[in-house]
């Protein structure tokens, strides 16, 4: 399941950074260029909203009435959620001192514990403010206790992807239970934010040069975590890593003849960008880095960018209007084919790896529900995959969440 870099990747992309296209965002605290709009000059809020990490407030009330009152597809999705594994009160945590995660799962020295136990305090988050049930809760706090108690590192070749899908699931978690239930000690809560804050942060913050789905993953994870412990230094940093890597794994038009590079990647030739694009010479509206590697992959990258502009919109800093049309024909392309499309041979010489998961429905809420955006596409492999699972790493109860969720 977890890749290994190609080794001809590895080397350009460890070579020295040469000149890329791209503009990357100012760093955190920097003054911007006078030449950047003012949308690109926003900083981390002054005030952060609580819970705020993929899902506020007003999110869950919505859910929360929606599944009370037995309305599909929500009371489906909620019934799918209460009967997965996840959502087990009988759970018990497996936390390890030092997690060792290396390619293809190799070796697997509690990288799929840590996964599903940070995913299960999601789900039991999530089941305690449906149903105000304290049991739920108070599961969710011994998973994130008893993790806390115990971690220390995250080695291997893995270690950054590990970091950064367990992180993304560890502060939605925590939001949630710190912001809506009282029985989760001080004590507790400080050891846990010392975990996200000495374990994880550090692992994911300055990114990656690796794949597109590696550095998106890992900014999602630094943003939840940098609301969570209120960070506005992490998450500008998270911002502007974000900034300068869509653009390099979603390609459009307007980018010209090749697609844009990752700051800093050294990548600069045109045989080095078609070499990182999977061998891909010709370009289109809505193709993605990793689209002529595979889906699932493509996938992860899709999910990372919705989740971290989900999170910005709750903190005041809405990036969904930056990034609309990059996110539309990529989600539009990638449905399209999913759904059974016939495959041109200038696409991936005619031959793709589908497999995108459950991964469209907080992108299309977002432009479709909030602002209006048709996609017909993805709105019809939406509709067909609900409700939405869980990829039982770092994407779950999407259906749930975000089906046609205004709030």
């Amino acid at each position: 399941m977890l890749r290994r870099i190609r080794t001809t990747a590895a080397a350009i992309l460890g070579a020295t950074a040469l000149a890329v296209t791209t503009l990357s965002a100012p760093a955190a605290g920097a003054a911007p260029p006078p030449n950047l709009p003012a949308t690109r000059a926003q900083a981390a809020p002054a005030t952060f909203t609580h819970p705020g990490v993929l899902v506020s407030r007003p999110q869950l009330d919505f859910i929360r009435a929606k599944v009370n009152a037995g309305a599909q597809p929500w009371k489906g999705a909620f019934d799918q959620m209460m009967g997965h594994s996840l959502a087990s009160l009988s759970r018990t945590p497996k936390p390890r001192a030092i997690v060792e995660c290396g390619s293809y799962s190799n070796p697997n020295n509690g990288c799929t514990d840590e996964r599903q136990d940070a995913l299960a305090a999601y789900t039991m988050a999530l089941a305690w403010y449906v149903t105000q049930d304290s049991r739920y809760a108070q599961k969710a706090i011994q998973i994130m206790d008893a993790w806390s108690a115990v971690i220390r590192d995250h080695t291997n070749s893995n270690a950054p992807l590990q970091t950064g899908w367990a992180g993304s699931s560890w502060p939605r978690a925590a939001e949630i239970i710190r912001y809506t239930y009282t029985g989760w000690s001080a004590a507790s809560v400080t050891r846990f934010s010392t975990m996200l804050r000495t374990v994880y942060l550090p692992k994911i913050i300055n990114g990656s040069n690796s794949n597109g789905n590696w550095e998106l993953s890992m900014m999602e994870a630094a943003l939840g975590i940098s609301v969570f412990l209120e960070d506005r230094t992490s998450y500008d940093r998270a911002v502007a890593k974000f900034r300068g890597r869509v653009p390099a794994f979603i390609y459009v038009s307007s980018d010209g003849a090749l697609p844009k590079a990752p700051p800093g990647s050294g990548i600069d030739t045109r045989a080095e960008i078609i070499d990182y694009w999977q061998g891909q010479s010709t370009f289109m509206d809505g193709l993605t880095q990793e689209t002529c590697r595979d889906f699932t992959h493509t996938g992860y990258g899709l999910s990372a960018i919705s989740h971290f502009a989900e999170t910005t919109r709750i903190q005041g800093q809405d990036l969904y209007p930056e990034i609309s049309e990059r996110l539309r024909h990529a989600l539009g392309l990638q449905a399209k084919y999913q759904l059974g499309a016939a495959v041109p041979s200038s696409l991936c010489g005619g031959t793709l790896h589908l497999g995108l998961g459950p991964i469209t429905e907080v992108g299309f809420n977002a432009l479709n529900t909030r602002l209006g955006i048709a996609m017909t596409n993805t709105q019809r492999l939406t509709e067909q995959q609900r409700p939405a699972g869980t990829n039982v790493l770092f994407v779950a109860w999407e259906t749930l969440t975000h089906a046609a969720n205004p709030s």
